[in-house]
């Protein structure tokens, strides 16, 4: 080889590493956040993402997957080694070998997918968009209002909702072991233990009932993780008056105390640390288990999630804000468990999650965020059907082993026709009692069979519309 092919070859090298280098220096960085309020398919949504977007070419609304533009996706370390890993690996096989749904989110957790991509700049090296991604209890979300409030406007706020009609028997005992509170006593830890256990008895009844969508934080009651038994999670909210004076040492005292080391050491971290630095964000929303819940349901959705807005740093991100204050300049609402519906009910269903956050939509919007909704299913486990003699639309699918439907428990092996019930087409009828009780159907469903010679990343998940939320979220870093 003669000097000047070896100058050349040293040169070409030494152009491609430097190329390389400083293509990582401006490789762009995605950090979506996934949450939802109880029971939307948070993790199945994520462990589809994950999936689909290692295969792109199973995202076909996706373009950037269609126009080749993504060359590879593999999971890398993520940069946060403090925060548990997205055990995306399990819950891959627990949806594809045991035909089971993945646990419900508990904790925060974090996985990097590093998206080798097509770019015209990218001159000898690839360019990359690692897309980091942090699941999330939406209760922890909600949480974040506290921070705007103190002990009396909380206590007072959450006793107002607590004496509604529609909470009025979930309460009740909660309520009768608050009135015999002296908020003057000496504080007293047996006494706060005690009473904190019928207000947490009171926050479960409501998300198991018919406003599980929503919930009354704080979040971590019901979720404490490691803080299990934290003096930090043992408070409640009283019945204070506007001019009644807290005496310090009082059992009023301690509980507005804990209220504010609840906001302190729990959730200011959270924010700190994680929620401020999400710049997009899904939120999946089980709208159907509100219409099953009736207008009181839908109204109580509703609030929370124009209280879910008003937690986000909406806006449009300049490079200063990138790198100082990172607000979510896009933010998707996803109607989930679409496969419930026949397609033809899509539209209504999406319509009704739009009537119920257009207000902060209209509010955000005009801070320069993009907000999106859409009915979607992470993982369908559905097949529609149409009956010959009278047209009626319904899905097919394989109820869950102990499920119960039309008076019939079933094993988890056999399929079901069901006829799941009509949205109205206006979505201020759902409003306005227009659904009857019980006029709508929606029982649990097993995830679908798959080829079990199959190896996992050889399957193919079936979904609605996942590649449609995929190009909201993400499609303008492959524009």
């Amino acid at each position: 080889m003669s000097d000047f092919d070896d100058l050349a070859r040293r040169a070409f090298a030494a152009a491609h590493s430097l190329s390389g280098s400083a293509r990582r220096l401006l490789d762009r960085r995605v950090r979506l956040g996934v949450t939802g309020l109880s029971r939307a398919g948070k993790t199945v949504f994520t462990t589809a993402l994950i999936h689909d977007l290692m295969h792109a070419a199973r995202l076909p609304g996706f373009d950037a997957a269609l126009d080749g533009q993504v060359h590879r996706a593999r999971l890398v370390p993520q940069p946060d080694v403090t925060v548990p890993r997205f055990p995306f690996e399990e819950h891959l096989h627990l949806l594809c070998r045991e035909r089971k749904w993945p646990r419900s989110t508990d904790r925060i957790s974090e996985i990097r997918l590093e998206m080798e991509i097509a770019s015209p700049s990218s001159w000898f090296a690839p360019a990359y968009l690692n897309l980091d991604i942090v699941d999330y209890p939406g209760e922890w979300l909600l949480d974040l209002m506290l921070l705007g409030q103190d002990f009396r406007v909380w206590s007072h706020d959450v006793l107002d909702s607590a004496r509604l009609p529609a909470r009025a028997a979930l309460a009740a005992p909660w309520l009768a072991a608050l009135a015999t509170v002296d908020n003057a006593a000496p504080a007293d830890e047996a006494e706060a233990a005690r009473l904190c256990e019928a207000f947490k008895d009171y926050l479960r009844g409501l998300r198991s009932g018919a406003e599980a969508v929503a919930t009354t934080p704080p979040g971590r009651f019901l979720m404490p993780g490691d803080l299990a038994g934290s003096p930090a999670l043992t408070f409640l909210p009283l019945d204070i008056g506007a001019d009644e004076a807290i005496v310090e040492g009082s059992f009023a005292a301690l509980m507005r105390d804990r209220f504010d080391a609840y906001k302190e050491h729990v959730v200011k971290p959270f924010f700190l640390d994680h929620f401020r630095k999400i710049d997009r964000q899904i939120v999946l929303v089980d709208v159907l288990a509100a219409l099953d819940g009736g207008a009181p349901a839908l109204v109580e959705l509703e609030k929370a999630l124009d209280n879910v807005l008003l937690a986000f740093r909406i806006g449009k991100n300049s490079l200063l804000s990138r790198l100082f204050a990172p607000r979510a300049d896009k933010v998707l609402f996803a109607a989930a468990k679409a496969d419930h519906l026949h397609h033809e009910s899509h539209d209504r269903l999406n319509a009704v999650l739009r009537l119920l956050v257009s207000r902060a939509i209209r509010r955000n919007e005009a801070a320069g965020a993009a907000v999106g909704t859409l009915a979607l299913a992470s993982v369908r486990a559905t097949r529609e059907q149409t009956v010959k003699a009278d047209g009626v639309k319904t899905v097919s699918g394989v109820l869950e082993a102990g499920e119960v439907f039309a008076d019939k428990t079933f094993d988890g092996e056999t399929e079901t026709m069901i006829f799941p019930g009509e949205i109205p087409k206006n979505p201020e009828d759902v409003f306005r009692g227009r659904i009857l009780p019980g006029g709508l159907r929606f029982p649990r469903f097993r995830p679908p069979a798959f080829d079990a010679a199959l190896p996992l990343d050889a399957l193919a998940l079936p979904h609605i519309r996942l590649d449609s939320a995929v190009k909201f979220l993400l499609g303008d870093h492959f524009a």
